[in-house]
Formats: structure tokens, sequence, C-alpha cells
């Protein structure tokens, strides 16, 4: 853990990312990068092979049949076989793939050891096959076998791309900041950042219920985005919030006056009490990352920038 990290002992056990330690970690940023590009492999074998079914026939559910392979005129995705559906869910986890790797080696400062990298890429994984295996199964699967697209499908497919998005352009806009020497210190408060204090994870949530949306229908995708809502508001978030609260103090209290949301800027009963204003995050593959609203702040805590 980070000598820079003022939080308690068992919030870092709660929390996969080393706060305030920018080690240099090869071997775990490459394990993750490697985990999570060799993930839509595993999604291209439930998909278009059935990897795994036999187990669910053994245990008498029903899967649906291949579908007519889709034809976009382009041999490399034609030559997959995969049904227009299937096609758009393997995008998803490729998309998912290059979203984070491009996170991991190009956006985040902060160490990544070997142990949570993989964590972190199981747990991916898991979730991508959830969506894969629900839309196998015909009990459970959001297609209907009926015209292509779906209403679950363009839902779908639109919360996960403005989440997808989102989560990105967030952390591009506060990595910018970052990456100024002058900018060190001070907490970024523009962008996407002014909407919600961890807007990063907002995103994250967003597409995951997509993603799940898309493969399993409305029952799994509202699951999903809940857990996600739920694991966020009860664990990510407030174990940054302490590491926040500790290092910077009353600059911290004033973010979160002039930002009252958190994942996302919709009001709900408890979290926004001031009228919204800014944001402040740290680094994380889906850990909060810290951002605020520096307009008449101090200068020794929060500045418009982001907490170095």
């Amino acid at each position: 853990m980070s000598h820079n990290d003022p939080r308690s002992e068992d919030a870092k056990e709660k929390d996969l990312i080393s706060r305030g330690d920018y080690t240099s970690t090869p071997a775990g940023k490459a394990t993750f990068f490697l985990a999570r590009a060799v993930e839509p492999v595993l999604q291209y074998g439930i998909l278009a092979h059935g990897l795994g079914t036999p187990i669910l026939h053994r245990l008498g559910l029903r899967t649906l049949p291949p579908g007519l392979p889709a034809h976009t005129g382009i041999a490399a995705i034609d030559s997959l076989g995969l049904s227009p559906y299937r096609l758009v869910l393997l995008g998803m986890s490729v998309g998912s793939a290059v979203k984070q790797n491009i996170w991991v080696s190009l956006l985040s400062g902060e160490s990544m050891p070997v142990v949570p990298a993989i964590q972190l890429g199981l747990f991916n994984a898991f979730f991508n096959s959830i969506s894969s295996y629900a839309f196998l199964l015909s009990a459970t699967s959001a297609s209907k076998e009926a015209d292509f697209p779906q209403p679950s499908l363009i839902v779908g497919g639109t919360l996960y791309t403005v989440g997808i998005l989102t989560e990105l352009v967030a952390e591009i806009q506060r990595k910018r900041f970052k990456s100024d020497l002058n900018n060190k210190g001070k907490a970024y408060t523009g962008g996407l950042w002014q909407f919600a204090r961890h807007i990063n994870y907002g995103g994250y949530t967003i597409w995951r219920a997509g993603y799940a949306l898309a493969g399993g229908g409305w029952a799994l995708g509202a699951l999903v985005g809940a857990l996600f809502a739920w694991d966020f508001s009860t664990r990510a978030i407030p174990i940054l919030n302490e590491y926040c609260e500790k290092r910077y103090g009353e600059a911290w209290t004033r973010f979160k006056e002039q930002t009252p949301y958190r994942l996302i800027p919709i009001e709900h009963p408890g979290q926004r009490t001031h009228k919204p204003c800014t944001t402040a995050q740290r680094d994380g593959p889906r850990m909060p990352q810290l951002v605020g609203k520096s307009t008449n702040l101090p200068t020794n805590g929060v500045a418009k920038g982001q907490i170095k």
C-alpha cells in the first residue's frame, strides 16, 4: 500500500487501487492488458460454439439455435459466422476490452500489482459471460426470435454506448489536466466531472446495465445496474471519500457541497443537498477517481484540476 494513502487499513483492504502510489508496475498492467485482450475470445467461444452449454443441457435447460450469420460485406466480420444479435454482443465484449486497455496503458497513473490485475480481469470476464449465457438460454434470452433489432438490444446498445463513452471521455479529460505539472495537487472540475463527483463510475454502471440488458433482457439489465450502483455507493465511493477527506480536508468538503451528485446527475433522496456544480475523483478500473469543481476554493487543496 502507498505511504501517501492516509486511509484506515480497513478501507485500503477494500480497494484494489493503491491510492497515491505511482510506483511503476509493468508486470501487473501487462497482466491486466492481456487478460482483457483475450476475454473476447472467450465470449466468441460461448456465442459461436456454445462453449459450456453441454452442462446447461444436462441440467435440462434449452438454448437458442445459432441463427443465420450476418452479411456485412466485411470478410473478417462475416467469417465469424455470428448472427447479427450475437455479433453485437461480441462487439460489446471487444469494446469493453479496448476501453479498459486504453485506460490501463495510457490513462492510469497509479500502480496495479499482478494479483489485483488478475482479479479485475476475471471480474470483467465473469460479468460479460453472464450476458452471453443469459442470451443463449431460452428462458432468459433478450432475443425472442423476432425481427432484428429488438427493443432490448436497441435500449441496451444505447446505454452501453453512452456509458462507455462517458467513462472514457471523462478519464481522458482528467488525464489531460493531470499531465500538466502546474495542476499537481489540484482537483479537476471541468468537462464531464462537473456533473457528478464519480462520473466514471456512473458511466461504468450504465454500460454494464446496457450490456446485461442486451443479453438477458430487462430484468437482468435492471439487476446488474442496481448491483453496481449499490456497490459503488456503499463500498467504492465511501472508501474514496475517506481518502479525499483525510488528504484534502475542508477543500473536499466544499467539493461535495458544490457537487452533490455522486454517480450520475439525477436527484434521489439523500443524495442531492445543494445545487449541482462540480466533481472530484481518482484512478481505478472500476475504482472511483477523484475530481472536483474549483471556483473559490483555497489553492492548497483544490483548483480547477485533478487531485494528484
